[in-house]
């Protein structure tokens, strides 16, 4: 079933996942039995499963509080269901557009005995605008100048956008400085995470919502 050698699971993934740990194998596991046959990642991919995509992703759960999140195109499940399997506080809604991979998500949510996800198939800009979270994030979905506008409607007054990002996240802050005023986000920064857990670095992007701004 598996065509490339898959990543041994790095020592600091204990104390990152916590009691998460067993869940966050199981997930490792289908997903190198899965995620290729699926098209949900990519061959090369199966080598790096641990610390590029569920590690990456489980550094963003610290930056999320208690309450509910919307993850904009989930995919395979990053970071939204990550996020969900290490926090039973946090109410995750994945929304992807893909069928196919709507149904990954809804099929390993019920796999892994997850309580707290949603799966909506549709795009970010589809979804009721009634829908606000207190959270919403995003992985490899858009540069922010793009990303920002379509997040927007969903975050709830006084709740904040966190995006996963690559090295040039300064780079697209400065590219958005026109949509991100200070009369609607009250904080705008980027946070580096992983170094703190012998990792390697992830960016992310924050800003919060002025409350009332919508």
């Amino acid at each position: 079933m598996k065509h490339s050698p898959n990543e041994i699971e790095p020592p600091e993934a204990a104390a990152i996942f916590g009691e998460a740990l067993p869940r966050a194998r199981e997930f490792h596991e289908h997903l190198l039995q899965h995620g290729e046959e699926l098209g949900l990642i990519g061959p090369r991919e199966i080598a790096r499963l641990w610390t590029r995509h569920l590690i990456n992703s489980a550094l963003l759960s610290s930056l999320v509080p208690s309450g509910t999140l919307a993850d904009i195109g989930s995919g395979a499940g990053f970071p939204g269901l990550v996020i969900a399997l290490m926090r039973p506080d946090v109410q995750c809604t994945l929304i992807e557009p893909m069928e196919r991979r709507a149904q990954w998500l809804r099929d390993e949510s019920e796999r892994l005995g997850l309580q707290n996800v949603e799966v909506l198939r549709a795009r970010a800009e589809e979804v009721p605008r009634d829908r606000q979270f207190d959270s919403v994030t995003a992985r490899a979905v858009s540069a922010l100048k793009k990303l920002i506008p379509m997040a927007y409607p969903l975050v709830a007054p006084g709740g904040q956008m966190v995006f996963l990002k690559g090295q040039k996240v300064e780079d697209e802050v400065a590219a958005a400085k026109a949509i991100l005023r200070p009369e609607i986000f009250k904080s705008v920064d980027v946070v580096v995470v992983g170094p703190e857990w012998n990792t390697e670095e992830t960016r992310v992007f924050r800003a919060t919502l002025v409350p009332g701004a919508q």
